[in-house]
């Protein structure tokens, strides 16, 4: 028997949070064949597709994709991903940290919440930071790199890899400054960025997943020309296909 768990959008398809499965059901792709036999009628489209399946805690894309084996008493977890290629989140590794980048709507802004997801989640290191101050992954990318090079190095601005990250996004080493520009002050939308397991990685997303906008949806890059006061003359002298990403990484580098 399998154990299959519907998250955010399946429900919708599917009418229950989770269903057991008594037939012989040798992979996912024979699974996802199932459900889709099963779905009730008049509900949300379910294909197949654009999901994250994970196999008792695994992401399948680790294991063997919609080949990966199942067997009697596993737990599956279906999560569906935005369609039209929008994402809510984005993650890659660094040095063997798995990173997450989840896009919170502005209505979860708070300091409550964050704290609420540290608690539930000791072992990742969760910080938010503006969406307007993250340009694209590859930004978010850099920085993160710096601090978790810093931290390797017991050279981090504070005492913890949460605070060296809001300090390197904002630019500055005044932790007040960086919570009041940068933090969870003002009612917008925030990146949340999660170092950790992935298997933890995907809980947390379970967990958030109804709280998740379109990921990196919107240009900041004017925004935060003005507000680091960067000219054109200044991107214009850099020879880079990105210069306002280097140059916001070259500065969150040099702070000490």
């Amino acid at each position: 028997m399998l154990t299959v768990n519907f998250i955010g959008g399946a429900r919708k398809s599917f009418q229950t949070d989770s269903i057991e499965i008594t037939q012989n059901i040798d992979t996912i792709s024979e699974m996802i064949s199932h459900l889709i036999l099963q779905k009730p009628e008049n509900t949300p489209d379910f294909n197949g597709k654009n999901l994250l399946i994970a196999v008792n805690g695994v992401d399948s894309s680790a294991l063997s994709g919609n080949n990966t084996q199942l067997k009697s008493g596993d737990v599956i977890n279906i999560i569906p991903i935005i369609h039209g290629g929008s994402k809510t989140n984005v993650t890659f590794t660094i040095k063997n940290n798995q990173i997450g980048l989840f896009e919170i709507k502005k209505s979860y802004a708070n300091k409550e919440y964050l704290l609420s997801l540290r608690k539930k989640f000791p072992k990742l290191h969760l910080q938010a930071v503006s969406s307007k101050f993250i340009l694209d992954k590859e930004h978010a990318k850099k920085i993160i790199t710096i601090s978790l090079n810093q931290k390797s190095n017991d050279q981090l601005l504070s005492n913890n890899i949460e605070t060296d990250l809001l300090l390197r996004f904002s630019n500055t080493t005044q932790i007040n400054d960086a919570i009041k520009n940068v933090g969870l002050s003002n009612p917008e939308n925030f990146i949340l960025i999660s170092i950790g397991t992935k298997p933890n990685l995907i809980k947390l997303n379970e967990t958030i997943c109804y709280n998740l906008d379109v990921i990196f949806k919107k240009d900041h890059s004017n925004f935060i020309k003005k507000y680091f006061k960067i000219s054109n003359k200044t991107l214009d002298s850099i020879e880079s296909k990105t210069p306002l990403v280097d140059l916001l990484v070259e500065k969150a580098s040099i702070l000490i």
